[in-house]
C-alpha cells in the first residue's frame, strides 16, 4: 500500500534552510492575501463613490450647492469627489481674488485637479507594488528551497554504502514543498496586481474624463462671469 502523502510531516522533517524558506513564503502569502481583501475593499468603495457622484454632478444642480454639500465621509472615499473639491475650491479663490483672467482661472483650476487625481491614483496603488514583487520573486525563492533541500539529499547519499529511490525520494519531497509553497505564494498576487493595476487604469481614465469635462464647465462659467 502506498503512503499518504503527509504534508505536515515533510515540512517538519525539511532542513532548516528550507524551512526558513517556507515561513517566508507563509508570511508572504499571507500578508497578500490580507492586501488583496484592503484593495478589494478600497476599490470597489471608489468605484461606487464615484459613479454615485457623478450621477449628482449630471442631475445639473448648482455647482456651490454640491461643492458645500460634500461631507468629509465622502471625501474621505475618495475618487471624483475629491478631485471636483479640489478644483472647485480652487476656482472659487482665484475667482474671489483678482484674478480676471478666465485662462488663468481655468488652469488654475485643472492644476488643483491634477494635483488631486496624482494623490488619488497613488492611494488606488498603495500595496500594489507589493503584489507584484511578491508574484515575482516567490517561485525563485521557492526553487532556492528546492535546490537546497536536493543538494542536502545528495550530499548525504554520498556517505551511504548504497543509494536506492527509498533512500532519495524523501528528501526530494521535502525540498519541492518549497517550490510548491512559491508558486502558491505568487499564483494569487500576480492574478490580483492585474485585475488591481486593470481597475485603477480604468477608474484613472474615468479621472482624466471628469477633469476635462468640468474644465469646460469652469471655463464657460469664467468667461461669463468676465462679462
Amino acid at each position: 500500500m502506498q503512503n499518504k502523502l503527509d504534508l505536515l510531516k515533510l515540512v517538519l522533517d525539511a532542513s532548516l534552510p528550507v524551512q526558513l524558506v517556507m515561513l517566508i513564503l507563509i508570511c508572504a502569502s499571507i500578508v497578500s492575501w490580507l492586501m488583496i481583501f484592503d484593495r478589494l475593499k478600497v476599490l470597489r468603495k471608489t468605484s461606487k463613490a464615484t459613479k454615485t457622484f457623478e450621477q449628482r454632478f449630471w442631475n445639473g444642480g448648482d455647482l456651490t450647492k454640491l461643492y458645500k454639500s460634500l461631507t468629509e465621509q465622502e471625501l474621505a472615499q475618495g475618487g471624483v469627489a475629491c478631485i471636483f473639491h479640489a478644483g472647485f475650491r480652487e476656482y472659487l479663490r482665484l475667482r474671489d481674488s483678482a484674478v480676471s483672467d478666465p485662462a488663468e482661472i481655468v488652469e488654475g483650476t485643472r492644476r488643483a485637479m491634477r494635483a488631486s487625481l496624482s494623490r488619488e491614483v497613488d492611494r488606488l496603488e498603495t500595496n500594489l507594488s507589493f503584489l507584484a514583487t511578491t508574484g515575482s520573486i516567490s517561485p525563485y525563492i521557492g526553487l532556492f528551497g528546492t535546490v537546497w533541500g536536493i543538494m542536502i539529499s545528495f550530499h548525504a547519499l554520498g556517505s551511504a554504502k548504497q543509494a536506492t529511490l527509498q533512500q532519495v525520494a524523501p528528501g526530494i519531497s521535502e525540498a519541492l514543498i518549497a517550490t510548491a509553497m512559491g508558486l502558491f505564494a505568487a499564483i494569487p498576487a500576480v492574478v490580483a496586481y492585474n485585475k488591481f493595476a486593470t481597475n485603477v487604469d480604468r477608474l484613472e481614465s474615468q479621472f482624466d474624463d471628469f477633469i476635462e469635462e468640468f474644465s469646460n464647465i469652469i471655463q464657460r462659467q469664467a468667461a461669463m462671469a468676465k462679462r
